[in-house]
């Protein structure tokens, strides 16, 4: 019989919190909707930043989690779309640009790529 945790979900753009039982076999995005609580997200595959959380307590397990460094889920990050409750949790939900730019900002105008088109080599 799977485990099942207590997972509150801190969101502090609506000023909300939100609790819910998520066994630990399940996503906890999908846990989230079966108990009629509707959090952001896009893709559903691990691949953007739109369900971006932080661990504030406890421990979660996020082996599909393409669209966040390994960096970024040391320093707590989640993606909450394909992410399994390990143990009772408390998250806060992030900004998906502000998450989006820790993971993909350093790589912004590094290349020699000028406005217009057509491209154009050197």
């Amino acid at each position: 019989m799977p485990q099942r945790y207590t997972v509150e979900i801190r969101d502090p753009a609506r000023g909300r919190v939100y609790r819910l039982r998520a066994r630990e076999d399940q996503y906890i995005l999908r846990e989230a909707e079966a108990q009629g609580v509707a959090l952001p997200f896009s893709c559903r595959n691990g691949a953007c930043t739109t369900c971006a959380a932080r661990v504030l307590t406890g421990r979660l397990r996020q082996p599909e989690a393409m669209g966040l460094s390994g960096e970024l889920q040391a320093q707590g990050y989640a993606l909450l779309c394909v992410s399994y409750a390990q143990s009772n949790l408390e998250v806060e939900l992030q900004n998906e640009d502000e998450v989006y730019m820790l993971q993909f900002g350093q790589n912004f105008a590094q290349g020699q790529v000028a406005a217009g088109l057509p491209l154009e080599g050197d």
